[in-house]
């Protein structure tokens, strides 16, 4: 499983010109599913960016003093399966590496369900739809995860 999470001061997805979510401070997290992604994975996602340290201090001086969760941050969830694009051969990607749609949706919203858990403010997008997302990242600050990195030793 693939997340590439965005610290925003705001976030909005639409489909068909609707707004289907809408975050304040928080992030906001494209998510990817891979064939052999499991719960385990969904865990590894969840736990880390909940208790990631991306946000500053209240004082507002720049640094990574604070996770979502201290800060009572909104969570935007959608779901992209372009995270395993594989553009290693000819011009056009690949995405045979992306789950098959009803495994990755079912496992999209038990990642979904998860992040609800914690209680956060927690929109999503529509699952294999079209959307337009409008996103306002403070900093800018991108990081991604790669649940596959859990199995990794670390570096010394």
């Amino acid at each position: 499983m693939r997340s590439v999470i965005q610290r925003v001061d705001q976030a909005a997805v639409s489909v068909d010109g609707t707004t289907v979510g809408h975050i304040d401070q928080g992030l906001c997290l494209f998510i990817g599913i891979t064939h052999d992604d499991t719960e385990e994975d969904i865990k590894y996602i969840v736990d880390k960016t909940l208790n990631m340290r991306v946000f500053p201090e209240k004082s507002g001086v720049s640094g990574f003093d604070q996770s979502v969760q201290e800060v009572n941050g909104g969570l935007l969830l959608i779901s992209q399966f372009t995270l395993y694009a594989s553009t290693r051969k000819g011009r056009r990607p690949s995405f045979i590496d992306a789950a098959h749609k009803d495994v990755a949706q079912s496992l999209f919203e038990k990642t979904v369900q998860a992040f609800r858990c914690s209680g956060l403010h927690t929109e999503t997008g529509v699952f294999g739809a079209s959307m337009q997302v409008k996103i306002d990242n403070a900093g800018p600050f991108t990081i991604l995860l790669d649940s596959s990195d859990r199995n990794r030793p670390r570096r010394r």
